[in-house]
């Protein structure tokens, strides 16, 4: 494993492992940020005028690593990017398939100089098949694994879930898993593997109950129709009098009795059936929207808080930290006054920190003289480093 720096000592159960993220776009960089905040040492290596959509001190999926800016197309660019890797203990990239070998920075090359170096591998269509080499983006993805079409109310289209289930939940969780597991198992080989992370494999992974379900007969393969999907009145979202909404999940009997007996002031299953079918289905869903309509989101959540009825108010995205039981566990942070999601998970004795948010060839010098890489005053002045 690599060595951290005395002078920054890291934290988190990472502590002591190095990586090379080759900057990108989506999920990539979020796995970069979650190995970040477990105590990674992250390099990410920029491109020389590479700008994204969201400014670099915005960028929270930066936090926690440093950055070097490289010339790839510099003749000295890629044997920099494998002087890197060979003190590193995980490269990450996010291009399509066969662009780094044609760089001359991919697998073969790396491994020649560092045998056990693991080669994190994020796209949305995987290293081969028909579409590896298409254009794509998380909707896409998504929309043929099946996931897509799941989503939404009966006899709607499909809903879009922003891309926090293919990018982030199908591509860089898998990516994330997929590189902690190779680590382990180089520690004891001493070689490193390809770790193909696809996110049409990851969001088919995320779908394994569902499909559970469906070869028992016990989901369709329709949207809206089923218990977690909006189709049962006791799985769904309900508008309140001030035009907010309260999410509902009382799936098991007592948790449902506990729900209809605070909604109606002590109503039992008897009155509204958990499981009813056809109208008398649609009289309980009726009589659950109209209760909810006569009061406000607050009185609501009040009334249900701390209770077994699993019911929450449906907040924003601004709402969200300041909810009592998020602040209360510091789920989300405000470093620099930049509000943002802590570090998860949670370690008892290694505890893992949501570092700075740095800018672009920010650290350049620094990585070159903290990871030893020969004549750095030298790759400054050609031009093949930036930064400072």
């Amino acid at each position: 494993m690599g060595v951290t720096d005395a002078a920054n000592p890291a934290q988190g159960p990472l502590a002591g492992v190095r990586i090379v993220e080759l900057a990108g776009i989506g999920p990539l960089p979020l796995a970069g940020m979650l190995l970040a905040d477990l105590g990674a040492e992250v390099v990410r290596v920029d491109r020389p005028g590479t700008l994204g959509i969201i400014p670099p001190e915005s960028d929270i999926t930066s936090r926690g690593k440093r950055s070097i800016i490289v010339d790839l197309k510099h003749e000295r660019g890629p044997s920099l990017v494998l002087d890197l890797a060979s003190r590193a203990d995980v490269l990450l990239e996010g291009l399509r398939p066969g662009v780094t070998e044609r760089l001359g920075i991919g697998p073969a090359e790396c491994w020649a100089r560092n045998p056990a170096l693991v080669y994190g591998r994020m796209t949305g269509w995987g290293q081969d098949g028909p579409l590896s080499q298409a254009a794509g983006h998380d909707i896409g993805y998504i929309a043929i694994t099946g996931a897509l079409h799941a989503i939404g109310r009966a006899g709607g289209p499909p809903q879009v879930p922003v891309n926090y289930l293919g990018d982030f939940g199908g591509g860089s969780m898998f990516l994330v898993l997929g590189v902690l597991a190779a680590l382990w198992e180089a520690r004891a080989s001493g070689h490193g593997q390809v770790v193909d992370a696809a996110i049409v494999d990851g969001t088919a992974s995320l779908q394994a109950m569902t499909y559970s379900l469906l070869n028992a007969g016990l989901w369709r393969d329709e949207r809206g129709v089923n218990f977690l999907d909006s189709g049962a009145p006791y799985y769904d979202v309900y508008q309140t009098s001030d035009g907010q909404y309260m999410a509902v999940g009382a799936i098991e009997p007592k948790f449902y009795a506990t729900f209809i007996g605070l909604l109606f002031d002590g109503a039992t299953p008897a009155d509204f059936p958990q499981h009813a079918q056809g109208a008398d289905a649609e009289r309980v869903r009726s009589a659950i929207r109209d209760r909810f309509s006569s009061r406000p989101q607050a009185e609501w959540a009040k009334v249900f808080e701390g209770t077994d009825a699993c019911v929450a108010p449906v907040v924003s995205l601004a709402q969200a930290p300041a909810h009592p039981h998020l602040a209360a566990r510091s789920t989300y942070v405000s470093p620099g006054g930049i509000t943002q999601p802590g570090v998860a998970p949670r370690f008892s004795r290694t505890p893992g920190s949501a570092g700075p948010i740095e800018a672009p060839g920010g650290h350049s010098r620094s990585v070159l003289e903290q990871w030893g890489v020969p004549d750095p005053e030298s790759l400054l002045a050609d031009g093949v480093v930036h930064g400072r």
